[in-house]
């Protein structure tokens, strides 16, 4: 048994802190949010001060950016087992032309783009420039998934007309933004833990499904689903994330990045880094992950050399939401989703085998009171639900038919995450991205 403490901002990995607890650890967890302090409760136990808590913690993890790598890079260098970033590697992430300038230091292609704290500005430069542009907001802003929006026109006149509406309403919401020219090809990511001194393997290739809607319509989402692999090292890795592993060790960064990309036959071109665990990323993984996350997460923060122990095959999520996701409307969220149950069709009776029926169900905003499960939390965020299989195919037909196993009122979810492998992949093949170095 181990003890473990887990500092967020909003919640998001209390499903991965529940699972750690049932393997038979002991569990603390903080967070900062004041509208998200209910997400968790009943799973585990909160506190309200995180740094009381160092000495008694064998392990902390911290699970995101935004400052967070400061507080894992001083206790690191305090002694202690931290899974979590640094300041250099949060920067990464939250500040966008920085990560731009660090693929371009370490000798990797880029998609030309041009920074903004301005919208008039930046509506003057695509006049100027014609042209698909993708607006993409920096530092805290990123994280409104829905503000991210992916220009059509050639002339981008629709770019020109959202950069006004932007404007008008988000300025202050908005203080610095990039436009990225829009590249077309496979969008796919490719990841690995980091144990402080080296990637361990396999890798992970991951392919997001980030609008609303079926058929790859509708705004822009944090996320709707994701279908994954786990690999040993291929081209994909070492042309990109492999690259940054002398730097990574000089930061001791432990934990998991990933590197988003749109790749075709020309070649990779990297959008953006996640230096933290990805959401729902995790939950999917520990679909494929076979060894307990108690240990993994242990051995990961203690910085051994081990084999991640996975699946073959595929695995996949898909994103179980109610209104007003992917919008911030309380009042609505009040009305519609707020304590909805979340219903388990084919619930079991308290005992040894109680767990099953919460098999590839991993909650995000969810409290549990009295043995229910209840939407909690502001965003409408409920459920990821997982599936793994030998083709991509089963691991659809897994997948879904655990969806249909839980009902919740208004809930609403893509029904393609993984279609897109289907065409996908025969393009990646021929462009040799998923050999094996």
């Amino acid at each position: 048994m181990r003890k473990f403490l887990f500092v967020t901002y909003s919640g998001l990995i209390t499903d991965t802190a529940w699972r750690i607890k049932m393997e038979g650890n002991e569990v603390k967890f903080y967070i900062r949010d004041a509208s998200e302090m209910e997400i968790g409760d009943g799973f585990v136990e909160k506190v309200d001060q995180w740094e009381e808590h160092v000495d008694w913690a064998d392990v902390i993890v911290f699970d995101d950016v935004l400052g967070m790598g400061t507080w894992a890079k001083e206790l690191r260098e305090k002694g202690k087992a931290v899974i979590g970033g640094t300041p250099y590697t949060d920067m990464l992430e939250d500040d966008r032309e920085f990560g731009q300038d660090e693929l371009k230091k370490y000798g990797i292609n880029i998609i030309p783009n041009q920074n903004f704290t301005s919208f008039k500005d930046a509506i003057t430069y695509v006049k100027a420039n014609p042209g698909r542009y993708v607006i993409k907001p920096s530092g805290e802003a990123q994280n409104l998934k829905g503000l991210l929006f992916v220009g059509e026109e050639e002339d981008g006149k629709d770019v020109v007309q959202v950069l006004g509406e932007y404007d008008k309403a988000l300025a202050d919401v908005i203080p610095s933004f990039q436009l990225q020219k829009r590249v077309t090809g496979v969008e796919m990511a490719i990841g690995a833990y980091f144990n402080g001194n080296k990637f361990l393997e396999p890798v992970n290739v991951n392919f997001e499904h980030k609008k609303l809607f079926p058929g790859n319509l509708g705004p822009s989402t944090g996320e709707m689903g994701t279908a994954m692999f786990w690999t040993n090292s291929n081209r994909m890795f070492n042309r990109t994330l492999k690259k940054f592993e002398a730097k990574l060790r000089d930061e001791h960064y432990v934990g998991y990045i990933d590197l988003n990309c749109i790749v075709n036959g020309n070649g990779i071109y990297p959008l953006e880094f996640t230096a933290r665990f990805g959401y729902p990323t995790i939950f999917i993984q520990s679909e494929g992950i076979t060894m307990p996350m108690g240990e993994f997460f242990e051995k990961l923060a203690k910085g051994e050399d081990f084999r991640i122990k996975t699946k073959t095959g595929f695995q996949m999520g898909v994103r179980v939401v109610v209104p007003p996701f992917p919008y911030s409307d309380p009042e609505t969220f009040k009305v519609r989703s707020k304590d909805s149950v979340v219903y388990f069709k084919n619930k079991v009776k308290p005992g040894a085998d109680a767990m099953r029926q919460f098999d590839g169900v991993h909650f995000e905003d969810v409290k549990q009171v009295n043995g229910e499960w209840l939407v909690t939390g502001k965003s409408g965020v409920v459920l990821t639900v997982s599936g793994s299989g030998p083709t991509m195919k089963q691991t659809q037909q897994q997948t879904y038919s655990r969806v249909r196993s839980i009902n919740i009122p208004h809930m609403y979810y893509r029904t393609d995450i993984g279609n897109r492998w289907f065409e996908d992949s025969d393009k990646l093949h021929n462009w040799g991205y998923l050999r094996e170095a």
